[in-house]
């Protein structure tokens, strides 16, 4: 999924980046973007076959669901971006081995990279847009998730203030989850600390109550060797 998901960037982004392109690339591209969401498409329904109660299955993964019927109601290229991203973060949450840091940097780079690509295909060609380079654009998704916002570049059109609120609401939440992985960090490490605190705590006791034990047993042994 990882790899399908990689190779979705490359597709979304070649025909943004390389302006203009030719009408077989750009094919080509599309093509790939939907082979790739076909390959989620496939991978829900196993999913729902294998379940053991299919409606509860549907109940618990209605985001799935919507993801996978999300470009079936208008062929835009944004919406094909928006199902894979929900896909992908959906099959990276039910993956035990992933760690949560690993989770959040890949959720950052993924959301500026494709937050830049958006909002740079529907501001290019706006008349009165001042996103018009690649630079601008990564410039511009950086503020916004980190809700800077310096207000130099912004979009004007209707579906970039779209993308910009969707990327405004991700960054915050994303800086929540970083904090509370931060302050998660150090009460563990604090409880750690506090374990090992009491641990040695309770063996000074111990060894303590031996010495006191031996002591008694000395002076016992003492005073039996003088009344002999």
């Amino acid at each position: 999924m990882l790899a399908l998901a990689v190779l979705f960037a490359v597709a979304y982004a070649v025909p943004i980046v390389i302006s203009p392109t030719s009408r077989s690339l750009t094919d080509a591209c599309t093509a790939v973007e939907w082979v790739v969401w076909g390959a989620f498409a496939v991978d829900y329904l196993v999913r729902l076959v294998l379940a053991e109660d299919r409606r509860r299955f549907v109940r618990r993964h209605w985001l799935d669901l919507c993801a996978v019927a999300l470009p079936l109601i208008q062929p835009l290229r944004l919406l094909r971006l928006v199902s894979t991203l929900l896909l992908v973060q959906r099959r990276a949450r039910m993956a035990s081995q992933i760690r949560l840091t690993t989770y959040v940097a890949g959720a950052v780079v993924g959301l500026l990279m494709f937050g830049s690509l958006a909002v740079l295909s529907v501001e290019r060609e706006s008349p009165d847009g001042n996103i018009r380079t690649l630079g601008d654009a990564v410039w511009w998704s950086f503020t916004t998730m980190t809700t800077v916002g310096y207000g130099d570049h912004a979009p004007t059109t209707g579906l970039g203030r779209m993308i910009a609120v969707g990327l405004m609401l991700s960054g915050i939440a994303l800086l929540g989850v970083v904090t509370a992985n931060i302050a998660a960090w150090f009460i563990a490490r604090f409880e750690k600390d506090d374990v090992e605190e009491r641990r040695q705590t309770e063996a000074i006791r111990l060894l303590t109550d031996e010495v006191r034990a031996l002591r008694a047993e000395i002076a016992a042994l003492q005073e039996q060797s003088v009344r002999q």
